[in-house]
């Protein structure tokens, strides 16, 4: 699999260098723009780092099977840290699709000293030495539904000091997202959360005062603690139960409320842990959100450029950034696409890119076909307009699972549009 090291982002690091390059021939206003969409495509595509969440709650809380839901695969055992060996300590979970960063402060309550720690340290003593080492990009909180009410102090009394160290040491509070585990328990239980449709309506709606009623109750805990309320976003309900067979297959899914809640963490995280916690958790909505910034970055970036006079050996850098979107798109979705494989997409589009050819040989031939017309000055509209029908064309074919044709008249269609509207193409961009 590609990485943010691998061969593809090099060469989509490259063309974003090359770009640069072009901006002392921009005027200093437009340079401007264009830098700084160079510099949301960089924290995107090439700083992509895992996100760095601090799940705090007691023993069975449901952390593991938070981690294993948001994966929807087997990554973290439940129960995996024993109370003995409970010392907190960022972990990486290595899924299929990427990595996400954990401190697990299980430990906490469990009254025990961890095995390898110093005489003088406790559980808690470990967790904030570690979030002041590095910061947290959000903090939940977790606790069971049916324990809202049960002896949760202790369990904010500790998410308080943690806040506190994070502010202390790197100056900031960290977003906070209260969660309430096992909504799955809540009365009536036999009513299915995940398969509303299937359900007693009646039942169905008592089942959701029941979760409201504890979300409002969890919400006024946090936000009685003043340390806690300027950093708590929401106040969520969810449920993490997946069970799997000997052969690693899901044998029940009952997830619930899940793609909500991965899309509030995404609001919360720097864009750098964005596109990783995007194809961790195959949220959709949270996939076409990415790929859609990427597509209008990109196409106001190639058309920024494209309004200056240059020669065409310095468009040759546009029309790779316009592969690179495609193999961005690609990596979203979870594919594995270099640049050769983002032009044989682009030959399935129908543009004239040989599958064979080098890199560079491809982008000139796309340029006749992406810019047509274009001499030694390239019209900014239809850079533009060629750009996002592109990306268009990807995020409907990736993401979406479009054939190759439909793709194809998707990019026909919207090249079409943009470049006869582009004033419309432009103020939707």
């Amino acid at each position: 699999m590609a990485t943010p090291n691998g061969p593809t982002f090099q060469e989509i690091s490259e063309t974003l260098r090359r770009l640069e390059e072009l901006l002392g021939r921009v005027p200093a206003p437009l340079a401007r723009d264009i830098r700084q969409k160079l510099t949301r495509l960089r924290a995107l595509l090439l700083e992509q780092r895992s996100p760095n969440l601090v799940l705090v709650g007691r023993r069975g809380a449901g952390k593991s099977s938070l981690i294993n839901a948001f994966f929807g695969a087997r990554v973290a055992e439940v129960g995996h840290v024993k109370a003995q060996t409970g010392s907190g300590r960022w972990f990486d979970v290595q899924g299929e699709l990427g990595t996400l960063s954990i401190l697990d402060t299980r430990g906490i309550q469990e009254g025990s000293r961890p095995e390898e720690a110093d005489e003088a340290e406790t559980p808690l003593d470990s967790i904030l030495a570690e979030v002041r080492r590095k910061a947290p990009d959000a903090l939940l909180f977790l606790i069971k539904a049916t324990e809202v009410d049960s002896a949760i102090d202790a369990d904010l009394d500790v998410l308080a000091r943690i806040v506190s160290a994070v502010d202390q040491a790197h100056g900031l509070r960290p977003p906070l997202i209260g969660v309430a585990t096992h909504c799955d328990l809540l009365e009536p239980k036999r009513t299915d959360l995940h398969l509303p449709e299937a359900q007693d309506p009646t039942e169905l709606q008592e089942k959701l005062r029941h979760v409201e009623a504890v979300e409002r109750q969890l919400r006024e805990k946090l936000r009685s603690r003043e340390e806690l309320r300027g950093g708590l976003v929401t106040v969520m309900g969810v449920s993490t139960y997946l069970s799997w067979r000997p052969d690693g297959t899901i044998r029940s899914d009952e997830r619930w409320r899940l793609s909500e809640l991965a899309q509030v963490l995404f609001r919360e995280l720097p864009e750098q842990g964005r596109l990783v916690l995007a194809r961790v958790t195959r949220v959709r909505a949270l996939q076409e959100e990415l790929a859609t910034t990427l597509t209008h970055t990109m196409a106001s970036l190639c058309m920024g450029v494209a309004v200056v006079p240059i020669p065409i050996a310095d468009i040759i850098p546009i029309t790779s950034a316009q592969l690179g979107l495609v193999a961005g798109i690609g990596w979203i979705s979870g594919r594995q696409l270099d640049l050769k494989a983002s032009g044989e997409f682009l030959t399935a589009l129908g543009v004239n890119v040989g599958a064979a050819f080098a890199l560079r040989e491809a982008a000139r031939g796309l340029i006749k076909f992406v810019f047509p017309g274009a001499g030694n000055v390239v019209s900014g509209a239809v850079a533009f307009a060629g750009t996002l029908a592109i990306g268009t064309a990807a995020r409907a074919y990736f993401l979406r699972g479009v054939s190759a044709e439909e793709a194809h008249r998707l990019y026909v269609a919207i090249r079409s549009s943009a470049e006869a509207h582009p004033d419309q193409a432009l103020t939707e961009g």
